[in-house]
């Protein structure tokens, strides 16, 4: 069912392809920024019946060209890298979904190219800035993501080992539901992590990906945005999709319940209905 696109070019870009070119196409930027993209084929892959499904690796991650030069990891760069992949498949409009880190970078390219965006969900991420003290008081979550922090300060770990690790030690905290974490742990085994983005944060090298002003930018585009959101995201708070919902009139925020940050596998069904309803 999927197919692979290479878009060759100082920097070689691996897509993953479903649907029919025949119908409207869906850009999916992945988050983590480590990771790949194949952790959001399901359940997207279901709309291949009426979506041409394009999820690339950002540069640097999974199957996409590594080993740049760590200034070389901007997200100004992957916003060149996604119209890149656009220009080589001849598309000239899109609808995009960007997924955690990769709603951050949505913000981007809609900024950037707001005539070529017809429709943004933005999911489990946020547009407004989170605050320091957002999640002040909740115990349990700083309980769960107790042990993803231990790795990430592990001198004795690094590369994308350090990545790996620190997803499956962090996979509790990203759903709400306990059902739903041993489909979380094998889909994280199948996903070829880096450590690219993680050096150059290191190294003092890698610019914030949050919009400056994002709210009044958005609006500007008046692209259509869908704020998709777990209610007890333990990353971005779901209140946030709400604020800037509140003040964007061109957003709509849909908080689904019983839902993490991975809000695709603790509701499947229902993450999926409210991106269809969205595209329609």
């Amino acid at each position: 069912m999927w197919t692979e696109h290479r878009t060759l070019g100082e920097v070689d870009l691996y897509t993953a392809c479903a649907g029919s070119v025949a119908h409207s196409p869906l850009l999916v930027i992945h988050g983590g920024p480590d990771w790949d993209h194949s952790y959001l084929r399901q359940p997207l892959e279901s709309l291949a019946d009426s979506k041409w499904l394009l999820l690339p690796d950002l540069r640097g991650c999974g199957r996409s060209t590594g080993g740049l030069p760590l200034d070389r990891y901007r997200p100004d760069a992957v916003v060149a890298d996604l119209l890149s992949i656009l220009d080589s498949l001849a598309i000239t409009t899109t609808d995009v979904l960007g997924f955690s880190y990769g709603g951050l970078l949505a913000q981007r390219l809609a900024a950037a190219v707001p005539q070529r965006i017809r429709r943004m969900i933005i999911a489990s991420s946020s547009i407004v800035p989170v605050p320091a003290n957002a999640y002040d008081g909740w115990a349990d979550r700083d309980a769960l993501l107790a042990s993803e922090a231990a790795v990430w300060s592990d001198p004795a770990l690094s590369g994308p080992g350090r990545v790996r690790t620190a997803a499956f030690a962090g996979a509790r905290a990203t759903v709400w539901r306990v059902e739903a974490v041993p489909e979380l742990l094998e889909r994280l085994r199948g996903i070829r992590f880096s450590c690219e983005w993680d050096r150059a944060r290191h190294a003092g090298v890698l610019p914030s990906a949050r919009l400056e002003d994002a709210v009044a930018v958005l609006i500007r585009t008046e692209i259509p945005i869908l704020l998709l959101h777990g209610q007890h995201d333990m990353v971005f708070p779901a209140t946030l999709a709400q604020q800037a919902a509140a003040q964007m009139p061109n957003a709509l925020a849909v908080v689904l319940d019983d839902a993490g940050h991975m809000t695709q596998f603790d509701q499947p069904d229902a993450w999926l209905a409210a991106i269809a309803n969205f595209l329609e």
